[in-house]
């Protein structure tokens, strides 16, 4: 790991966990609105990321910060239970549960392009001549500052990553679920019958990894050049 990537591994793990607890918390809230109380029962209603760590702690606490240390990229999961008799019998309402982390995924990115434009507004940001995952704002006054748009920069990129990459319709990805909304519900059951076959969660995965940085890239470059209307980021 480089000294920039020592520096920022601290504020990146901040952005990681607040992400996923926001994901999650979604999951969780939209369950519970759905008639589904697992998630809610065990605290995962909430953005105190302690239920979601005690429920994943490999994946929210040693992986994260194993991928960081070996490869200078913050890998992990988290999860919120359901009840599976439950998304049998409501496979539509199940679909919208899929869809609440993603959401919360926009949301977060959302917010950050707000916090750069008031930034900017402010005098303390300025629109960078090129952007990378972890530098979308460039900060003239330094310190501090620096500090900030450097987190925010990774808050907009890393939320924009996770809502792509969990829409990706393969399990065991929030988007094999979500797919149901766009069939009838006996179809959507039996969609989501067939993709709980033993091995096909490894086969997605699979299969989401190898694709995403063709479908990740594009995404990137778009959402960039919406954040600054008129530039012409590749």
């Amino acid at each position: 790991m480089d000294a920039e990537l020592l520096a920022l591994a601290p504020m990146w793990y901040v952005a990681f966990l607040l992400s996923l607890t926001c994901h999650e918390a979604a999951h969780a809230l939209a369950a519970q609105r759905g008639g589904d109380p697992t998630a809610a029962a065990g605290g995962q209603v909430s953005l105190n990321p302690v239920p979601h760590i005690q429920r994943e702690p490999v994946g929210t606490v040693v992986v994260p910060l194993v991928s960081m240390f070996f490869w200078g990229w913050m890998m992990g999961w988290a999860s919120a239970p359901v009840d599976p008799y439950w998304q049998q019998r409501h496979p539509h309402r199940a679909a919208w549960v899929s869809l609440a982390g993603p959401a919360a995924n926009l949301a977060l990115a959302i917010l950050a392009g707000v916090l750069i434009h008031l930034g900017i507004v402010a005098g303390y940001f300025a629109q960078p001549e090129s952007v990378t995952f972890r530098h979308v704002i460039d900060a003239p006054v330094g310190g501090l500052v620096e500090g900030t748009a450097s987190f925010i920069s990774i808050l907009f990129s890393l939320n924009l990553l996770l809502m792509v990459f969990n829409l990706v319709p393969v399990p065991p990805l929030d988007g094999s679920t979500a797919i149901g909304l766009l069939v009838s519900e006996s179809t959507a059951l039996r969609i989501y019958e067939f993709m709980r076959q033993p091995g096909f969660s490894l086969i997605g995965l699979v299969i989401a990894w190898n694709l995403f940085g063709r479908i990740f890239s594009p995404v990137f470059v778009i959402a960039v050049n919406v954040l600054y209307p008129g530039s012409n980021y590749r």
